[in-house]
């Protein structure tokens, strides 16, 4: 410590044990001899009653607070940390107290619903959460989720379809284009037999362009989407990303959703909180049924792209799966396999079943919202997926 003239800390000293004091809280801050006041006192109970030591009364310095049991306690709770800290440190908090103090039913309270910070995780535990949310809290649920999904609609809708569009028109090639619709790069990769070296030149025998635009549907696309409880955050986006597809008239769009049972969701595609209240998270995984399913669905193969998003943990016949899958590549199906669709990182999967599926072509990733785009524009004309890097 470096004191000053009158022996107290300097200012970076003073600042450096008090941000310690509230790191480390309780009996085992005692030793910094900071007490906490006004703001930082506050700061340190909100978080204390999280981190702290469960629900007893709190002591001195302790961090025992807890929320206990009433909603009315953990509103203001949540109001506090809103006033405190910003908000994505919130929303870790809010993951953090539903998950350490078991506050998913407190959730079913209109006035906590209000009071919440609403992002993708907390969507989640609403979704899990809808068949035991009384009447008077559905609505409010309901205005949480639609906030949630308009705001990344907001973020992931005109870039989807602008990548989508030039996916879509590349892929409509045709053999006699008009000169502004030539395709030059892949013109040359095609004619690189016809070099002239005295010339320095290629000799174009075969001129390769892009189809013009229409209004007609080009390309079949199934979502087929894991909704079992740790799927939450992929349901979300993929229910968004279904409704963005699905408002492209080039695009014939089909959502799926699966447990054990399969639903197909298509019919409310247009609303994206109507899809999402139509999933039931949690339960058990029958990915060969939703395969049988989606595989009974497609009428042009060669035109169609699958993706299947799921940890891949499979609860029914995993040799059937894997036939499917060989079977509607064999037909000419563009399929892909998403491990999770979501910021969330690395996500646990069933590594034996990923491996097999490499096998047959079909590697399995996790794909984060904003690669997800190029993952689709990759499968829509035929080249090879921007599969990102694993440390």
């Amino acid at each position: 410590m470096s004191p000053d003239a009158q022996g107290a800390p300097d200012a970076a000293e003073a600042e450096r044990l008090r941000r310690w004091r509230l790191v480390l809280g309780g009996e085992s801050a005692d030793g910094t001899g900071v007490q906490l006041r006004g703001q930082d006192a506050a700061m340190d109970g909100a978080l204390g009653s999280l981190y702290g030591k469960g629900d007893r009364a709190a002591k001195g310095r302790d961090r025992s607070a807890g929320l206990g049991a009433s909603a009315p306690s953990v509103a203001r709770w949540l109001g506090d940390i809103r006033k405190y800290f910003p908000s994505s440190v919130v929303q870790v908090m809010q993951r953090d107290a539903i998950d350490r103090l078991g506050l998913s039913a407190l959730l079913l309270e209109p006035e906590m619903l209000e009071a919440v910070e609403a992002d993708v995780h907390l969507v989640g535990t609403l979704l899990s959460l809808n068949k035991a949310m009384p009447e008077t809290t559905k609505e409010t649920a309901r205005a949480v989720v639609r906030k949630v999904v308009e705001d990344l609609e907001k973020r992931l809708a005109s870039r989807t379809r602008a990548t989508l569009t030039g996916a879509l028109d590349r892929s409509a090639r045709v053999s006699r284009p008009r000169h502004r619709d030539i395709d030059w790069n892949r013109t040359i990769a095609a004619n690189l037999k016809h070099y002239l070296p005295e010339y320095g030149t290629v000799v174009p025998e075969r001129l390769v362009g892009y189809g013009r635009a229409s209004q007609s549907v080009k390309k079949e696309v199934i979502l087929c989407v894991d909704q079992s409880g740790s799927m939450a955050a992929s349901v979300v986006y993929a229910s968004v990303f279904g409704a963005v597809l699905a408002s492209m008239r080039s695009l014939s769009t089909r959502l799926v959703v699966f447990d054990t049972a399969v639903a197909d969701l298509t019919e409310q595609l247009d609303d994206p909180v109507d899809v999402l209240f139509g999933t039931q998270l949690g339960g058990g995984t029958d990915i060969n049924r939703a395969l049988a399913y989606c595989q009974s669905r497609i009428s042009r193969p060669a035109d169609t792209v699958v993706v299947l998003i799921s940890d891949l943990y499979e609860g029914g016949i995993r040799d059937g799966m894997l036939k499917r899958v060989a079977a509607m590549k064999a037909s000419g199906v563009q399929f892909v396999t998403l491990l999770a669709l979501s910021d969330e990182g690395a996500p646990a999967y069933d590594r034996e079943h990923a491996a097999a599926l490499a096998g047959l072509g079909a590697p399995a990733f996790a794909c984060t919202p904003d690669l997800f785009p190029e993952v689709m524009a990759a499968a829509i004309e035929r080249r090879p997926l921007p599969i990102p890097d694993v440390a």
